[in-house]
């Protein structure tokens, strides 16, 4: 059996000291010692196979976080874990404990094509792998030709279209191989819940972002733009999906998909839930009412809706525990999971085919705090997302 684990860290604004990436933001040289420090050890401590990164303005300072998580590593190791010559150095304890280095894994950074320069820069995503690419990463970002998403009036008619010519940020896709298996692994960063806001041609600003003159339907409006982005690039992600499925290969999802398991962006990349029994159903073409599909007809739905969905690893971690809550983000009073993993079925205990089993799931969310309680400590430097990981083996074939 081969084991491994995949982990998602949203490390929230990667860039190297004094480097404006957003208007009026940039790291003090000490700001950024600080956050590297903290991201390696984050890095050190998940010690994951597999890791997706978002939020990584330049590669540069990734891996600058990733050396540092190494040299730490290997001082932890040259400490707790003991050499050859101790009778006790094959307790099953020091594996644990013992720090894996990326001296020999592959990087695959995607800059963001909508970036730029300094007080305009946008981030991209990265993935770091200690089995390196079973072939050369693909970054998925502007949409030749533009997705066109048509709407009609309800009744009939032309209700026009939404456009979208390139996502928010870069959806990288790797092959991975793993044990005599390939994973094919998508890294996303769907866009956030900040409203889209349209400036007028010559102004400084949008109206909607002067909090003085506030102005609750054009900022709701914002919400709207942005609530549409989101689930057109769930749709591009969900399509890119598709194409590995039909092709038998197992698939993950990873990122920060900035809504929970439940939102709609997030059902349109895991697909429908089956209906529980098709033959209950009402026929597509019924000509009378008590046309329904037969049993044969039910399963083919069954398997075809089956097929090509995917799976919280939360969710599958909770079924198998007591564990009833995992969050990802806090704010404003609401802690919630907005980083995901979704697997396809290959990874499902209940699948007879399953190549793989997920035996924990880890989340790495102490230093989150919710800007509701003033009292809480907080640090921007730190990341504002948790860390999630998926402990997974490789089933004997």
């Amino acid at each position: 059996m081969t084991d491994f684990t995949i982990a998602s860290f949203n490390v929230k604004n990667l860039i190297g000291p004094e480097k404006e990436y957003y208007r009026f933001e940039q790291y003090t040289p000490e700001e950024y010692a600080w956050k590297k420090d903290w991201l390696a050890d984050q890095v050190m401590t998940m010690n994951a196979d597999i890791v997706c990164f978002q939020e990584i303005f330049e590669e540069e300072a990734l891996r600058d976080v990733i050396d540092e998580a190494d040299n730490r590593g290997q001082a932890s190791n040259e400490a707790s874990v003991p050499n050859k010559s101790k009778r006790y150095h094959k307790k099953a304890i020091f594996r644990k404990l013992a720090y894996d280095d990326y001296s020999e894994a592959a990087l695959a950074f995607a800059p963001n094509v909508s970036d730029s320069g300094p007080g305009n820069r946008r981030p991209g995503v990265a993935t770091l792998s200690r089995f390196g690419f079973a072939e050369p990463p693909e970054i998925i970002q502007v949409q030749d030709p533009p997705l066109e998403i048509e709407f009609h009036e309800l009744g009939g008619g032309d209700a026009g279209s939404y456009r979208i010519s390139r996502t928010s940020r870069p959806i990288l896709k790797c092959r991975i191989p793993v044990g005599d298996q390939v994973v094919t692994v998508f890294n996303c960063h769907l866009k956030s819940k900040l409203g889209e806001f349209i400036r007028p041609h010559g102004a400084r600003f949008s109206p909607e972002v002067d909090l003085l003159q506030y102005q609750a339907a054009g900022r709701s409006m914002g919400a709207l733009r942005s609530g549409l982005r989101r689930m057109a690039e769930a749709w591009v992600l969900r399509d890119l999906i598709l194409e590995e499925l039909k092709l038998g290969r197992p698939v993950m999802a990873l990122g920060d998909f900035n809504d929970g398991e439940h939102a709609v962006s997030s059902e349109i990349i895991t697909g429908e839930v089956p209906f529980r029994n098709y033959a209950w159903m009402r026929r597509h073409d019924a000509e009378e009412a008590d046309q329904r599909y037969n049993k044969h007809e039910a399963a083919q739905i069954n398997e075809s809706v089956e097929r090509v969905r995917l799976h919280s690893a939360e969710k599958l971690f909770v079924r198998k525990s007591l564990r009833d809550m995992v969050y990802t983000s806090a704010f404003g009073g609401v802690f919630e999971s907005i980083d995901q993993i979704l697997m396809s079925r290959h990874f499902h205990p209940d699948y007879e085919k399953r190549i793989a089993e997920m035996d924990y799931f880890s989340v790495f969310n102490d230093h989150l705090t919710d800007g509701s309680h003033p009292e809480a400590p907080y640090n921007k430097l730190a990341s504002d997302h948790g860390q999630i990981m998926a402990h997974m083996r490789l089933v004997d074939g």
